[in-house]
């Protein structure tokens, strides 16, 4: 099981949304949202491509969470696997539309 990143939007370039998640920017694929999506929104990052838009009024408990996750990380599967996926993100190559 894995969980997708929240991250905040940076840069929209194409369908392609320059994401900062904890510092680390990586760019995240817009192709699956319906929504419109631009800098200063939340999104909700798996393998890669956002699969929703994170509500303004939820991101901050979303991000709150996950930092208290990563914090308490360990031998954590949950957490590991949230470490793999930021990981996996920086081995893509992603064509700018």
């Amino acid at each position: 099981m894995c969980l997708g990143l929240p991250g905040q939007v940076i840069e929209v370039i194409g369908r392609n949304a320059l994401t900062d998640f904890w510092g680390t920017r990586k760019f995240v694929r817009l192709d699956d949202l319906e929504e419109r999506v631009v800098p200063g929104d939340y999104i909700l990052n798996h393998a890669g491509s956002a699969v929703r838009k994170i509500a303004t009024a939820d991101a901050a408990e979303t991000v709150a969470l996950y930092e208290i996750l990563l914090c308490e990380a360990g031998e954590d599967p949950l957490a590991t696997c949230v470490v793999d996926e930021l990981n996996e993100q920086e081995n893509l190559d992603l064509v700018l539309v």
